[in-house]
């Protein structure tokens, strides 16, 4: 596997993300021919199988999202804004620059992308469930479970930017800063808490709602709506993954959690908190985790994790002299830890390797190690450190 199919750097799409706010752009692009729509429904995508999306039109969107959902400025989305109507979660994905016979705008070329979540709620139920009906009607899915796994690298990396903005629209329906409902803007990529709610609002006495109603007044005053916050911008949680070499480089630290498959081993991985590096990151995971004590730390390559919307940091270190001593003790998260031959890793990378839910492969023998698949960055960072990875990149010196 190449590193550009691991880091998901091959996505097709040029997101022109300064387009977002163009509504005049994006009224042109939804309605354009060579538009594809990727549904979702509870963050499962449309697909035929799971090696395969599949894209709708705007002429099968159409009956949920209406004839422009771009047809006002933002400005006055925001001012109108009504917190009784449920509106369709749409997202600009992009351009494929690859289509020649695609969209044309300004300088920029390309079929558009959207994602449109068709989740049944609130107003849009019953067109959400048509469109949902309409879809299995044609003999497609909506497929559960962790997809970008099985898909090929350029549908991975759309598939992962539409669920991870999909799934942070759907986390935040309300202001974290004042409570109050928020309203998707940006084309999907931002959410503001508006000054103005339209709904009529029930009156209410001392025995309860009456069914008089009264007009909206302005909201509270909320902080987001003086300056940028990082509360109104969907977020990415970094997270270091490391694979971890003894102090004579002859040995690799893995891993298994309870839940894990029997034999199924692991690199180690955790959170980076705040204000800390991600060196001093991989470095505490590791004692925390394992007990072991880490000197230097190199970086190798980082892997977008859509669940919900993780950027793992994949990592190489090494062990101190002396530092190699497991201890489970600290942070209860692993059943497991061991020390494993270079011989042994490269042995299991051959023929112990299978996603956590799949079998392993014909030529694996019951009771030797398993590992992660080719598609995790897992299997990559041992695979580099059994190919020579560091030493063909400091003249054949130990890290």
């Amino acid at each position: 596997m190449r590193i550009g199919e691991l880091t998901r750097l091959g996505s097709p799409l040029n997101r022109v993300s300064f387009l977002r706010t163009d509504h005049a752009f994006l009224s042109a692009a939804l309605k354009h021919p060579s538009t594809s729509f990727l549904l979702f429904n509870n963050l499962s995508p449309l697909a035929k199988d799971p090696t395969k999306l599949e894209y709708a039109s705007f002429k099968d969107v159409q009956p949920l999202v209406g004839d422009n959902p771009y047809s006002k400025p933002e400005e006055q989305m925001v001012s109108e804004y009504n917190s009784s109507t449920t509106i369709p979660q749409l997202l600009f994905l992009g351009l494929d620059e690859h289509q020649k016979s695609g969209f044309d705008w300004t300088i920029y070329h390309g079929s558009p992308y959207f994602a449109l979540d068709v989740t049944p709620k609130g107003t849009i139920s019953s067109a959400a469930q048509n469109l949902i009906e309409s879809m299995k009607s044609r003999g497609l899915q909506f497929v559960e479970g962790r997809m970008h796994m099985s898909l090929p690298a350029e549908q991975a990396a759309i598939y992962a930017q539409a669920r991870a903005l999909l799934d942070w629209n759907a986390r935040n329906p309300f202001c974290a800063q004042c409570g109050q409902p928020t309203l998707s803007i940006n084309a999907g990529t931002k959410r503001t808490c508006p000054p103005k709610d339209m709904a009529s609002l029930a009156n209410t006495t001392s025995i309860g709602s009456t069914t008089a109603t009264a007009p909206a007044s302005d909201r509270p005053d909320c902080a987001t709506r003086k300056g940028i916050s990082n509360l109104c911008f969907p977020r990415t949680d970094p997270t270091v993954i490391m694979a971890v070499l003894s102090a004579d480089s002859e040995r690799i630290l893995l891993g298994r959690q309870k839940r894990w498959p029997k034999y199924w081993y692991s690199t180690l991985a955790g959170f980076v908190e705040p204000a800390e590096s991600v060196e001093e990151a991989v470095r505490r995971e590791v004692w925390e985790e394992s007990g072991v004590t880490l000197g230097r730390v190199v970086m190798h390559s980082t892997q977008p994790w859509p669940y919900p919307a993780n950027l793992m940091i994949g990592a190489i270190g090494q062990c101190i002299p002396g530092g190699e001593e497991i201890v489970l003790k600290h942070d209860p998260e692993l059943e497991d830890a061991k020390w494993v031959t270079l011989a042994e890793v490269r042995e299991a990378l051959q023929v112990g390797t299978s996603g956590l839910g799949e079998e392993a492969g014909s030529e694996y023998k019951e009771g030797g190690l398993r590992l992660p698949p080719r598609t995790a960055i897992a299997n990559q960072l041992l695979s580099a450190v059994t190919n020579g990875f560091l030493e063909g990149g400091n003249g054949g010196s130990r890290i």
